[in-house]
């Protein structure tokens, strides 16, 4: 079953096959730093997204999509008092443990797109330009087996959410996120027959048969 051929079978909320959805798994986190995703159009329609996945649990959080064409982007809304921060490695970034503990509401600006996209935000969106850019400590390396990621120690969106909640708010909050992200990566390669039903940590749903997504045909029943 394609991946992208098949929207009417994909859960709305989600964008996993209906079969495979994952909105039972989904907690609400409740967290003083506020989350802006700054998402491309393109990325936006993918089912592969993580980082509208984030939002879907994060209280404290918007989305705003960027690069319709001819469309200016309005200014992301920054609360009077707020220390908005954008996340990602320009070469004047420090690290985001710098604003931990920060007396002002962090709003937390993630790019959500590939490489270039992401790269662009800070001078394409309005308000962004003079906005302070940090980068998450070192860590280990991504769990995100749906892509090939072109640059070394890059994260799923969900992943540098998860690692930037959890450095600023608490742990607790970010294994909920690398929760919900083992899920839709295991539960997906399931799908694409690349796991076996026992090594899906989360859980398939019963009696779900498995589509081979280059014909479209089922390859086997969940036993």
């Amino acid at each position: 079953m394609s991946r992208r051929g098949n929207p009417d079978a994909r859960c709305e909320r989600c964008r996993l096959h209906e079969t495979l959805c994952i909105c039972g798994l989904i907690r609400k986190i409740a967290t003083r730093t506020r989350v802006l995703l700054v998402i491309h159009r393109f990325e936006d329609r993918k089912p592969t997204n993580t980082g509208r996945l984030a939002t879907l649990c994060l209280e404290n959080s918007e989305v705003l999509v960027r690069g319709h064409a001819g469309a200016n982007p309005s200014p992301p809304p920054f609360p009077e008092g707020s220390e908005p921060v954008l996340l990602f490695p320009h070469e004047d970034a420090v690290s985001l443990e710098r604003f931990r503990g920060s007396e002002r509401r962090v709003v937390l600006v993630v790019p959500d797109g590939n490489w270039r996209q992401a790269s662009r935000v800070r001078n394409r969106v309005p308000g962004l330009r003079d906005v302070p850019c940090a980068v998450l400590p070192p860590g280990p390396p991504s769990r995100y087996r749906l892509r090939s990621e072109p640059h070394g120690g890059g994260l799923a969106t969900i992943e540098a959410i998860a690692r930037a909640v959890g450095l600023l708010e608490n742990r607790e909050a970010q294994e909920t996120l690398e929760y919900l992200f083992q899920a839709m990566v295991e539960r997906t390669l399931w799908a694409r027959g690349s796991l076996e039903a026992s090594e899906v940590t989360c859980g398939i749903p019963e009696g779900v048969k498995r589509h081979d997504p280059r014909s479209g045909a089922p390859r086997r029943e969940l036993r």
